[in-house]
């Protein structure tokens, strides 16, 4: 029995080449692992001995040889292949254990010349080869498969299944590392090639998915460095599927909306936004504008808790709490609560740039919803500067509600926010008959434009004094009449922010 052994990550490696060398194995090997395993007190042979050929163009090539690769990739059931390999004098190889250069860590330095000597060409070369044949060949690419190995071939078990297993693990690895450096020559060029090319790490399991009966994990980004690429969760049990989901729309939102902004969501979406002087002051008016919503849900506040807001905090129950930071006093106070999840998120990164929706078989890709809105007044009456902005706080909140949505502000917090209805009017019916409040002087924005006049009707019965909306329909001329009519103002945004 041989193996070939080359990896970058050498951890447990004493322990692996120990357990075949007791099993009689003989190892070959290159460079430093080679080094590494003559420390650890184990002979092996260097791959010059094998390949007949040193080690050329600074280590680029050391391996790629047919005294290697056939050695792996011959088949021994085929009378051919071992005729072959008799002849020309090669010697099987039985295992493989490679793993990568770190080009993901390469990538973090920003070192063009680095990166790219970090795009290994032996190594993935070899697992393919030994994947390929894996009915022949073990090949071994994860550092926790070592005990497996040694314990299977120690007791003679090793069997298709097992070999299937690495051969799987060994694909899945090569295909998310050539997925990483297609996506580093994407972002280079800023060039399409015609295929999707991501690359996902798994973070962690979860507990399930939006139901019980639904598995889910959580799988990371390495080309994005976003509100939750590294969350830091301070205190409470494991973060679920729809925790994260939940918390991503709640986070967005308050980054975009800026320093010193509380936003309180629900189900994905948000149920009251508010941003004052001081985060306190924020937190109160988001409750006040839905304290019945807000129980069950997720806090996200961009900037520091502190011991006043954390009491206030502590008064309901609360999913998950995000914030910037939180000073020791206000954790002392929230982490009176076991089941709260506490969160430390910057705020101050920079948004993602892409959004991905699965399909049943296809993928639908997009830019996030980044376009900057223009504010062209098309009414009689001007909005005044309170109004203004008030207009511009309501339709950032807008884009971040299902659609059809509707949302009414007021000194920059929540009085109203109506989605998810198949006609907009339904969407400004559930606000004016859900919340019970006034919304004299209050402005509306709205995600798409007015087909008829009947939102702005409705909005002057409410007592609302200014909208904001796309424009674009054909019949804008009537719900500008009808705003002229009642002594509203309004403004055309020019952009529609629809959110599925």
């Amino acid at each position: 029995m041989r193996a070939l052994i080359s990896v970058t990550d050498k951890s447990n490696l004493k322990f692996l080449v120990k357990g075949l060398s007791d099993l009689g194995c003989e190892i070959i090997s290159t460079g430093g692992t080679l080094k590494a395993i003559k420390e650890a007190g184990v002979e092996a042979v260097s791959v010059e001995n094998v390949t007949n050929f040193k080690e050329i163009l600074g280590g680029r090539v050391k391996t790629l040889s047919p005294y290697i690769h056939g050695g792996i990739l011959y088949r021994r059931d085929n009378p051919q292949d071992v005729e072959t390999i008799k002849n020309e004098k090669i010697s099987p190889i039985d295992i493989v254990v490679v793993n990568l250069y770190d080009f993901s860590g390469a990538l973090e330095t920003k070192d063009k010349a680095k990166i790219i000597e970090n795009i290994d060409i032996g190594g993935p070369t070899l697992i393919r080869a030994a994947a390929k044949n894996y009915k022949d060949v073990l090949v071994v690419t994860d550092v926790c498969d070592y005990e497996r190995l040694i314990e299977k071939l120690k007791t003679d078990s090793v069997d298709e299944s097992f070999r299937a297993e690495l051969a799987t693990k060994a694909f899945s690895l090569t295909s998310y590392y050539d997925s990483l450096i297609a996506r580093y020559f994407k972002e280079e060029t800023g060039k399409e090639t015609g295929y999707l090319n991501l690359g996902f790490e798994k973070a962690e399991d979860l507990r399930y998915g939006e139901n019980p009966t639904q598995k889910a994990a959580l799988y990371k980004d390495k080309f994005i460095n976003s509100y939750l690429s590294n969350p830091e969760i301070i205190h409470g049990k494991k973060m679920s599927f729809n925790n994260y989901n939940d918390l991503n729309v709640a986070v967005e939102l308050a980054a975009e909306l800026g320093k010193n902004t509380a936003v309180a969501l629900k189900h994905a979406t948000p149920c009251a936004v508010s941003k004052q002087d001081n985060l306190l002051d924020s937190y109160l008016k988001a409750y006040e504008a839905d304290s019945l919503s807000i129980f069950g849900g997720i806090l996200a506040l961009n900037g520091e808790v502190d011991e006043k807001l954390a009491e206030e905090c502590s008064k309901i129950f609360l999913e998950i709490i995000a914030a910037k930071d939180f000073t020791k006093g206000a954790l002392e106070i929230l982490t009176k609560k076991k089941n709260i999840r506490l969160v430390k998120v910057d705020f101050d990164l920079k948004k993602a740039d892409m959004d991905i929706k699965y399909l049943n078989g296809a993928v639908l890709c997009q830019e996030k919803d980044q376009a900057e809105d223009e504010f062209s007044p098309v009414t009689n009456k001007l909005p005044t500067e309170k109004e203004t902005e008030d207009l511009k706080f309501a339709m950032k909140v807008v884009k971040h509600v299902k659609s059809n949505a509707v949302v009414v502000v007021k000194d920059k917090t929540t009085i109203g926010i109506g989605g998810g209805e198949t006609s907009r009017i339904w969407a400004l019916e559930n606000i004016k008959n859900h919340y019970d409040k006034s919304f004299d002087g209050g402005v509306l924005a709205s995600d798409a434009f007015f087909p008829f006049d009947d939102c702005v009707k409705l909005a002057g019965q409410m007592g609302l004094t200014s909208i904001i909306q796309p424009g674009g329909s054909l019949r804008d001329e009537d719900s500008i009449k009808k705003c002229n009519e009642l002594g509203i103002s309004m403004v055309f945004s020019k952009n529609r922010h629809f959110k599925h």
